[in-house]
């Protein structure tokens, strides 16, 4: 017997769970699948690399499966950023491959045409994977009759309210049946977060996931004194000194990502950018040569703070330091993932190190500061 039976979930959903690489069910996904199936709401606490797109996406795919095809819309996941809605979208293609019945999923976010988005969601769709903007655009545009809605997922909700989302997320929640199942997942809960939580769920199931039994226990956190001036050359020391086979960079700005990608592949390494202006085609190509293990290094805005889930990535590098100290986690959190090992190396030059400190103080943590030889800060 697979060990998801004690999740309820029947024999083709654990035959799914098994085939994407889950041996036995998280803690998020033990308490959230029990509770999701019986169809009641639930508000997850849990941290990145927890298997929570698996907690909610299992079960929702169950329910869907139990239903004949042909609705205008089963259920509803809103994400913060294009790269998650593709993420998400994938995982729900491989878990459906054993439903009952072909569940219809579409991908809906901004940044490219929205012809043939509307042209997919003709005759209904089971799951619709979208971000805010877009699917409003789709409602405008009656593509989409989210009347028949029996579940909304709101994945990542402390990012939905960072990005500025609030208007929208009223918005579609207005327009929404006031009778489904609600289905909140996020990583930390400030008081937007509560707010929105007791504004959308009817008496749900709190799950709260402490970081240590996922992810954390598996991150090496290192800091590193630097002066502005030489991290790039630094970047490119550790990434050979250490071999790590991909390295994910987070820079502060557009221009820099471009600036560190430029430097590193004059060094000889393949390394791409990944910024909110390029188009929706580069930015997918980027992550898909990432993902392919074609690029070595991939230096991201926050855009990719929560968009990107590789299994087995070796090392984040902070180039520059989250503005928010909650990003922090979301950061590192892309390696050390499902019980692997990772480093995550922060840069701290003088100008940074009053924030970082802020970072350590608000992330209960105290990291020693490192100085590697040939890069003594002036």
């Amino acid at each position: 017997m697979s060990d998801f039976a004690a999740t309820g979930l029947n024999p083709a959903g654990q035959w799914a769970a098994s085939a994407r690489g889950y041996a036995t069910p998280t803690a998020v996904q033990l308490a959230a699948i029990p509770a999701i199936l019986e169809g009641r709401d639930v508000w997850a606490c849990a941290q990145t690399g927890s298997g929570k797109t698996a907690a909610f996406a299992l079960p929702i795919i169950e329910r869907c499966a139990a239903h004949e095809a042909g609705h205008p819309l089963l259920a509803l996941v809103l994400v913060p950023t294009r790269e998650l809605a593709a993420q998400i979208a994938e995982a729900f293609v491989d878990f459906a491959r054993f439903a009952k019945r072909k569940v219809k999923m579409v991908m809906a976010m901004g940044g490219v045409s929205i012809n043939p988005q509307m042209m997919a969601l003709r005759g209904g769709a089971d799951v619709v994977i979208a971000t805010p903007g877009r699917f409003l655009d789709l409602l405008a545009n009656n593509a989409i009759h989210p009347h028949q809605l029996k579940m909304l997922v709101l994945d990542e909700a402390d990012r939905l309210l960072e990005l500025g989302f609030a208007e929208e997320l009223n918005k579609i929640l207005t327009a929404l049946p006031a009778k489904r199942q609600n289905l909140l997942f996020s990583a930390t809960f400030p008081t937007e977060v509560h707010n929105l939580a007791e504004q959308a769920l009817h008496h749900p199931l709190r799950i709260d996931v402490p970081d240590s039994t996922e992810t954390t226990p598996r991150i090496e956190q290192r800091s590193i004194h630097v002066d502005t001036a030489d991290r790039t050359q630094l970047l490119r020391h550790l990434i050979e000194q250490h071999r790590w086979s991909q390295t994910l960079v987070f820079t502060a700005t557009r221009y820099s990502t471009e600036h560190v990608a430029m430097k590193l592949r004059r060094a000889g390494l393949s390394a791409a950018a990944l910024h909110g202006e390029l188009s929706q085609s580069a930015r997918t190509k980027a992550l898909a040569d990432f993902k392919a293990g074609d690029l070595q290094v991939l230096i991201a805005t926050d855009l990719a703070a929560r968009g990107i889930d590789i299994l087995d990535l070796p090392a984040v590098v902070n180039y520059d330091l989250p503005r928010s100290t909650r990003d922090y986690v979301h950061r590192i959190g892309r390696t050390g993932r499902a019980g692997n090992a990772g480093v995550a190396v922060s840069f701290v030059t003088a100008e940074s190190e009053a924030h970082f400190r802020l970072i350590e103080k608000r992330n209960s943590m105290r990291l020693p500061r490192e100085v590697i030889p040939g890069f003594e800060p002036g």
